[in-house]
């Protein structure tokens, strides 16, 4: 699928999101990773939710934790946000053009900001399970790209530097760090690990840089932010599994929730 194909179904998604939504413009998207999906109930009123194969391009995510639909939410200023929640992870199979789907169909509806959200294994010590971590770069290590053809996208500031102020006026304690995406689903090896560390990464995980990627394209702003589910490999003792990143993120629920709702009521209000 070409950049201009997948822009067109995005658009199509977009008007059938405003048809079935009655809501002509989206302000603010966000995708709730592992973890975080307590938000959507804490930002505001909900308007609609659609069943994700109801919409052009969309599919029931294929990982335990996301709820296979997108809803709209009326913010207390009277803006609204579109929560993603049948994120694509590359690893599906679907291809790249369906993990951006999400993101440029937001853009097509009119978002001007992107909040991205991921469960994540953490690689400092100090950041154990239930640490929240604004993200302030990424490593792209699937080595690949949602754009296709020459369109150069600058990524220096990838991660809105505003967006990241904001967050931390609400928590200020909020560590920052460097997210690598490695293509899944498999957990990564010790060495592997040990070599994105090298490279600079704090947080290893298995989606958001693809997304940031195609939010930047399309103009938005992006805040990223992980919750740490877990010790990278090498970095605690014992095997990783998926039932244990989840139940991670049940108990970090409620405060994580409580903290993304506050800072999207922050963002909300310094783009009133």
């Amino acid at each position: 699928m070409t950049t201009t194909d997948s822009e067109q179904l995005a658009h199509e998604a977009a008007q059938v999101i405003a048809q079935r939504t009655g809501v002509e413009h989206h302000d603010i998207a966000l995708v709730l990773g592992s973890g975080w999906g307590g938000a959507a109930e804490l930002i505001g009123e909900p308007v609609a939710t659609i069943p994700a194969p109801e919409i052009p391009g969309f599919s029931v995510s294929g990982v335990a934790g996301h709820s296979g639909s997108l809803t709209s939410i009326n913010l207390a200023s009277g803006h609204h946000a579109l929560v993603l929640g049948a994120r694509t992870h590359y690893y599906e199979g679907k291809g790249v053009a369906a993990v951006a789907h999400g993101i440029r169909t937001a853009a097509a509806a009119g978002a001007k900001i992107a909040v991205l959200t991921n469960g994540c294994g953490s690689t400092v010590g100090e950041w154990g399970p239930g640490t929240a971590v604004l993200i302030r770069d990424h490593l792209n290590l699937t080595f690949t790209s949602p754009i296709q053809g020459a369109h150069f996208v600058d990524l220096t500031d990838a991660y809105s530097p505003r967006l990241r102020s904001i967050a931390l006026e609400v928590d200020p304690d909020l560590p920052e760090g460097v997210y690598a995406q490695f293509p899944g689903p498999h957990y990564e090896t010790p060495a592997e690990v040990q070599m994105a560390r090298t490279l600079g990464a704090d947080l290893v995980g298995m989606s958001t840089a693809l997304e940031t990627i195609a939010a930047r394209e399309a103009g938005m702003e992006v805040l990223g932010i992980s919750l740490v589910t877990n010790h990278a490999a090498g970095f605690a003792p014992g095997e990783l599994n998926h039932a244990e990143v989840l139940e991670a993120g049940r108990a970090a629920g409620p405060r994580i929730s409580r903290l993304l709702a506050d800072v999207i009521s922050r963002i909300d209000q310094e783009n009133a």
